[in-house]
């Protein structure tokens, strides 16, 4: 597969921006003046304690959440200001997978993997999708790419866990986003899938070019794998660096109680 080049989507220069960007729920202030950019290709982990502030940055990325002050561009495109058929095509170049998957058990794997069809098919076809799978070879080669091109026919939820999590990231694979989001990816899971998943992650990225986005609790896995880390606590970002150039200090810093 090409590498990923903005180009691709009409657009070069930084895929997400935030500007300033504050969000609060209520009384409760989950990001406060918060700014960054990110280039296409670039690996980014997100870490800090429980609370800090990670998923909402991620859902402020994928246009699911818009921030109380400040400003959001992905692809250059001010999501806040957007109608609102104009921010669905936007979000459709930001791909997530999310800790609970969100599959439909009952159905078979290439119907949850064609869900990533869903923002260009029309409803007729999806419907007929459902009688008839279209598209299989492109289900089958997100399949092949995540490692159970075998399991396309298998019923999702007879699958185990770690199949689940390959089935939800080849959906995002059909996609085809310029951005893939990642929200705590092997927080229930054993190390050993852990590391698989992860190492299927970055293998995405190197051979893809697609930026990624990553929350992570485990920090070891975010200088494994990644090479820019952003440190969130209490809503406010504390570092943002080369992962080479994350300290002790830092993280203490970051984890103090």
């Amino acid at each position: 597969m090409a590498k990923f080049s903005s180009g691709k989507f009409g657009y070069s220069g930084a895929i997400f921006q935030l500007e300033g960007v504050s969000c609060r729920f209520g009384p409760v202030a989950a990001l406060t003046d918060c700014s960054l950019a990110i280039a296409p290709g670039e690996r980014v982990a997100l870490i800090g304690p429980s609370g800090a502030g990670k998923s909402t940055l991620l859902s402020l990325l994928n246009g699911s959440q818009v921030p109380t002050t400040g400003r959001v561009a992905v692809m250059g495109q001010d999501i806040g200001r957007l109608k609102a058929r104009k921010r669905r095509r936007i979000q459709r170049l930001v791909g997530t997978v999310y800790q609970q998957h969100h599959l439909v058990g009952n159905l078979a794997v290439v119907h949850n993997v064609n869900a990533g069809h869903l923002g260009r098919w029309s409803l007729p076809k999806a419907l007929w999708s459902l009688v008839w799978p279209q598209a299989v070879p492109t289900a089958a080669q997100a399949l092949a790419q995540v490692g159970i091109v075998d399991r396309l026919y298998a019923r999702t939820d007879r699958l185990s866990g770690g199949q689940q999590q390959r089935v939800a990231l080849a959906r995002v694979l059909v996609q085809d986003p310029a951005a893939i989001l990642a929200d705590e990816p092997i927080s229930s899971v054993d190390p050993e899938r852990s590391r698989a998943m992860m190492d299927l992650l970055r293998q995405l990225n190197e051979t893809t070019g697609k930026t990624l986005v990553i929350s992570l609790h485990e920090v070891e896995f975010a200088f494994k794998y990644c090479d820019r880390i952003i440190g969130l606590r209490q809503g406010q970002i504390l570092f943002d660096a080369p992962a080479t150039q994350v300290s002790d200090a830092m993280l203490t810093n970051l984890y103090q109680l």
